[in-house]
């Protein structure tokens, strides 16, 4: 193995250390999985003119879609032992990868930032709820930052806590992540049972009738909001290697997927909907957001305990879908001198320095438009991996040579680029006119057909690169020597 490109972190994860069960990778995605996105999935659908049914099945349809490559791209991680962007070098080669990687890097910066500051404002509403601020008196703005000192201060707090979490490396994790599940899911539970007995009708849960505008399709709501909640984990399934390579076994990785994903995402987003059905007998509107909602019951204690398990919840979210991945990135950048808790601590100080307050109140439409849209467009980068994995090369790779820029797999795959580059084309104009807020209009930057192809996004792009990339290894690189010189794959 070449030194340059490997160290503690990166290297494959000895057999003797590949210990998690399908329970481990279950609580992970349970974890994961119970978040505040998630609990008001349903509400986007439902307004776009979904009946309370459809939604819940456009969800688990969506999650068993993505299951697939999930556990497909898993299937390195766990027969090798090495991360994602360690794998993403077989087929986009040594260097190559770093495009890959820091692509899912860079969305998942900005979504731990922004959960961070979900986490940070649940601290400060118990601070509130137990008397040690008062927000009307606490409320003047730092001039720099646009918060409030005790804002910032409780944003810091929860920063700290994933700081030290991961300083003690990735067994802290699936620990936090192993705890945290059977709590998440007792929440859960507890709120289903309270909208169940908040009401005297059950069927007033479910009374809420369609919105869909008159002469609009079923089916044209329906494909754009499964592209959306296929890209809702997108991201993860490009560096699930990350986790699976920890794993005893493929029987543990696939089955512990598919006993937490699809189950987990599916009751939880089923449990806003019942909630927010009880909001509207009892308050007469559907409040969605869980945070508003604890405000209206009132009682400092109920505050308390409902804040405390949102952080966790959004602790153990945050520290498996948008720490590990860049902090692998990163390493994988500059192996030498970064490693895991570098490559964190990269992550933890770029989620500051977003101002992810700024985002969330000012931006908040378009960064949740660029970040599940950016996922959307990564459906490019599975495509190439699982074509080169599963159908080019038959899962068999040399694991020493994905650690030598002079071996099998050096330099840069010049038939993943261009399959990257041609198979995310027919989304970007879509793309463009989602992130400016223009599609649908005369103001678009382009026409109305590359918004329907943009609404099925993930579906496109990764049967797309994987014919590319089928054509440019089988084809024409047996043609072409450029396409040789870069890449001796």
């Amino acid at each position: 193995m070449s030194g340059g490109l490997s160290n503690s972190d990166l290297a494959p994860v000895a057999s003797d250390q590949r210990t998690w069960s399908r329970w481990n990778i279950a609580a992970l995605w349970i974890g994961m999985a119970v978040c505040i996105p998630t609990y008001m999935l349903a509400a986007g659908m439902i307004a776009s003119g979904m009946t309370w049914w459809q939604a819940v099945l456009t969800v688990l349809i969506g999650n068993l879609i993505v299951l697939i490559p999930m556990i497909a791209n898993g299937h390195g991680g766990t027969k090798y032992g090495v991360p994602f962007p360690v794998l993403a070098r077989a087929s986009f080669g040594t260097t190559g990868a770093h495009i890959p990687a820091l692509a899912r890097a860079v969305v998942a910066c900005g979504w731990f930032g922004i959960q961070t500051w979900i986490g940070g404002a649940a601290i400060y509403s118990i601070c509130a709820a137990v008397g040690w601020i008062t927000p009307a008196v606490e409320a003047d703005v730092l001039p720099f930052l646009g918060i409030s000192l005790g804002q910032f201060l409780c944003f810091l707090a929860f920063w700290l806590i994933h700081v030290v979490i991961v300083l003690a490396g990735i067994d802290s994790i699936k620990w936090v992540e192993a705890w945290a599940a059977p709590f998440l899911i007792a929440c859960g539970v507890a709120l289903f049972v309270w909208a169940l007995f908040a009401v005297d009708d059950i069927s007033a849960l479910f009374e809420r009738s369609s919105h869909r505008p008159e002469g609009v399709s079923f089916w044209s709501i329906f494909f754009p909001q499964l592209t959306a909640m296929v890209g809702f984990w997108a991201t993860l399934s490009l560096n699930i290697p990350d986790f699976t390579r920890y794993c005893r076994s493929q029987r543990d990785q696939a089955m512990g997927q598919l006993m937490g994903l699809p189950s987990t995402m599916t009751l939880f987003s089923f449990v806003g909907i019942i909630v927010t059905g009880a909001t509207v007998v009892l308050y007469g509107e559907a409040i969605w957001d869980p945070v508003a909602l604890v405000s209206r019951m009132g009682s400092p204690t109920v505050v308390v305990i409902s804040m405390i398990a949102l952080l966790i919840a959004t602790l153990s979210t945050n520290l498996a879908a948008n720490v590990v991945s860049p902090a692998n990135g990163f390493s994988n950048l500059l192996p030498t001198r970064i490693g895991f808790r570098g490559g964190a601590m990269m992550t933890a100080v770029i989620g500051i320095i977003i101002m992810p307050w700024r985002l969330m109140t000012d931006l908040s439409d378009y960064i949740f438009v660029w970040l599940i849209g950016y996922s959307a467009l990564l459906g490019p980068i599975a495509g190439i991996m699982l074509c080169d994995y599963f159908i080019l090369r038959k899962t068999e790779l040399d694991v020493d040579a994905l650690y030598d820029s002079e071996g099998e797999y050096g330099g840069v795959s010049a038939a993943a680029i261009f399959a990257l580059i041609l198979s995310i084309l027919p989304n970007l104009p879509g793309f463009l006119n989602a992130v400016t807020g223009t599609a649908g209009t005369e103001e678009a930057l382009f026409g109305a057909i590359f918004d329907q192809i943009y609404g099925y996004a993930w579906f496109i792009g990764l049967p797309l690169a994987m014919i590319f990339y089928w054509i440019f290894k089988t084809v024409v690189s047996n043609k072409s020597p450029s396409i040789k010189t870069m890449h001796h794959g």
